[in-house]
């Protein structure tokens, strides 16, 4: 649905670093994640998201003109609308992380 809404898509994948901080935690290393991320026909390009202070550079330097986000952000993201559009995506039912992560735990 991101692709929808302009000519390019660019994808900011969270390093292991990163998710660190975040404390979450991967299922497969960055490396990977980067790859399949990469492999999607509608994805671009990818960049590395190393911390949240980026995202406002990442914009600028990627000529980024809209952010999309899940719509669980609502709100989070509003101090970059000076620089893009800010688009909060309805989040898909029924599919997310949590969701995979179980059921690759349970052998699903």
């Amino acid at each position: 649905r991101a692709k929808e809404l302009g000519d390019q898509l660019v994808v900011a994948v969270s390093t292991d670093e990163f998710n660190r901080i975040k404390r979450k935690k991967c299922v497969y290393p960055y490396e990977h994640r980067f790859k399949i991320v990469e492999a999607i026909q509608y994805v671009d390009k990818v960049i590395p998201e190393k911390n949240w202070e980026q995202k406002r550079k990442d914009i600028i330097s990627n000529k980024i003109q809209i952010f999309t986000i899940g719509d669980d952000w609502e709100g989070k993201f509003d101090e970059l609308s000076d620089i893009c559009k800010i688009v909060y995506i309805e989040r898909t039912k029924g599919i997310s992380t949590s969701n995979l992560k179980e059921n690759l735990a349970s052998g699903n």
